[in-house]
């Protein structure tokens, strides 16, 4: 594209990276107790899957924020979601590790079994996971594209 930025090598994987991470929630669909089971307790154990998450998804966000940053007057409109989703997944990570209490008690509610929104919540973020991966497959199309 004339007069925009170079699409760099990790971006379409930010977004199958996410988009993954959020598909792999229809086993929260199939199975809510083994899921939630094993959700709350990565997030309350912290260990090595806790913090391999938290780095990875840390640092994603923030080699895209700071992509979107540096080409701020060519960017490509996907990279908005840089700042949008990523600030949130900053926010969201940076609240679970310093437990801040209305959000531990949101995502209590968000994993309890019981909840009468589980699948608008749970399917809500699959939707997300697959419009995620399939922007990671445009944008590998596009670099290929204007290699061409």
């Amino acid at each position: 594209m004339k007069g925009k930025s170079k699409i760099y090598w990790f971006e379409p994987i930010v977004f199958l990276f996410f988009g993954v991470f959020h598909l792999h929630r229809i086993w929260g669909l199939i199975n809510r107790p083994a899921y939630s089971e094993y959700w709350i307790s990565v997030m309350n154990d912290r260990g090595v899957v806790y913090l391999i998450l938290m780095i990875v998804l840390s640092l994603l966000c923030l080699m895209g924020i700071i992509i979107f940053c540096k080409n701020i007057r060519k960017n490509y409109w996907w990279r908005w979601i840089y700042i949008f989703g990523g600030g949130y997944v900053l926010f969201d990570l940076f609240a679970i590790l310093t437990k801040i209490e209305i959000w531990n008690k949101l995502l209590l509610y968000m994993f309890d079994i019981t909840n009468p929104f589980w699948n608008v919540i749970w399917g809500s973020f699959i939707i997300i996971g697959f419009l995620s991966f399939w922007l990671g497959i445009l944008i590998i199309k596009q670099i290929k594209c204007t290699r061409c």
